[in-house]
């Protein structure tokens, strides 16, 4: 069953604001939207539990959620207003953290429904 994703987010108290023309594009057509993650280790955080569930409520009100993991970002570092930057990690660990990211999603997110399936998509590529 669809819902109206800003009438949901409005319930939960989870809105605060947004742009003119924003709930009318929603009720128009399906709209894609993305939400980034950092595969900078094997496992999401429960700081990532509100974005993760703002793809939920958009994927259940019938939008394509995008799960944009950053590939190129997490192998070539990332100050973040940081002293420093963070340690550059090679393809093979990125992937297995990608993985790693992609089984806790499958876990909120449905992969294989149709027009609106999540898709996770990497910033590398």
């Amino acid at each position: 069953m669809k819902t109206d994703f800003i009438e949901e987010l409005r319930w939960r108290g989870m809105l605060h604001d947004m742009m003119p023309g924003t709930d009318e594009q929603l009720k128009k057509e399906m709209t894609a939207g993305y939400i980034g993650f950092d595969p900078t280790a094997s496992s999401l955080h429960i700081g990532n539990l509100a974005t993760i569930m703002l793809l939920v409520h958009f994927q259940r009100a019938g939008h394509k959620p995008f799960a944009l993991v950053g590939g190129a970002t997490g192998m070539i570092g990332d100050p973040s207003f940081k002293a420093s930057e963070r340690s550059f990690l090679d393809e093979e660990t990125l992937k297995f953290n990608q993985d790693g990211i992609r089984k806790q999603l499958e876990q909120f997110l449905d992969f294989d429904c149709g027009e609106n399936s999540a898709e996770m998509v990497n910033n590398y590529d």
